[in-house]
């Protein structure tokens, strides 16, 4: 697999500048995200340190999938494969504060599109995922630490403790502490 080349400052400002005259000439590919643009890609530009250069979609699929809003192969990525690229990003960044626009722009797409299609392939929206994932990894700590209820509610992105603890009761059924001494307790049998 080739790897990407750094972009020059010519590069840079086309991408910066969304300059169609520059598409076919090389394609921009974001390490963080997985995706590969044309220069005119209308999303979010990320950071400079992300990207690297392919000088041909060829290329760039090697490591890379087509964005889904300027479809750099003329083909859509099909919806399973986008959705599955932006659980990624979920699972890597759920202690973040995540809304549906920011999940859109990182993934190449627009918010009521990302929304219908992730409920469509995981039947849950892109907020229930992320709470579910939360409360998955927020159950795991309350079992592997002996962190602070406030603490375990940072860490896995919701700071705000009432909160927390509402929501966590609301999924499981327990409190954090209630559901962290129930399992000590069954733990040991």
């Amino acid at each position: 697999m080739q790897e990407p080349a750094p972009a020059t400052d010519e590069q840079w400002q086309a991408i910066l500048n969304n300059d169609a005259s520059y598409n076919g000439q090389f394609y921009y590919a974001v390490k963080s995200t997985g995706i590969f643009c044309y220069p005119s890609c209308k999303s979010k530009p990320p950071k400079r340190e992300n990207i690297g250069i392919y000088y041909s979609a060829e290329q760039a699929l090697t490591r890379f999938r087509p964005c889904k809003r300027c479809k750099p192969t003329g083909q859509r990525l099909p919806d399973e494969e986008w959705i599955a690229v932006v659980t990624e990003y979920i699972e890597r960044n759920y202690g973040e504060n995540l809304k549906l626009e920011h999940l859109a722009n990182i993934c190449h797409g627009t918010p009521y599109h990302l929304h219908r299609t992730f409920k469509k392939v995981k039947g849950m929206t892109p907020a229930a995922f992320i709470q579910q994932f939360r409360i998955d990894n927020a159950k795991d700590l309350l079992r592997r630490t002996d962190k602070t209820v406030a603490e375990v509610g940072e860490c896995v992105g919701l700071p705000n403790t009432p909160y927390f603890i509402t929501l966590f009761k609301k999924m499981t059924g327990y409190t954090p502490e209630s559901y962290r001494k129930w399992h000590k307790q069954h733990a040991n049998l």
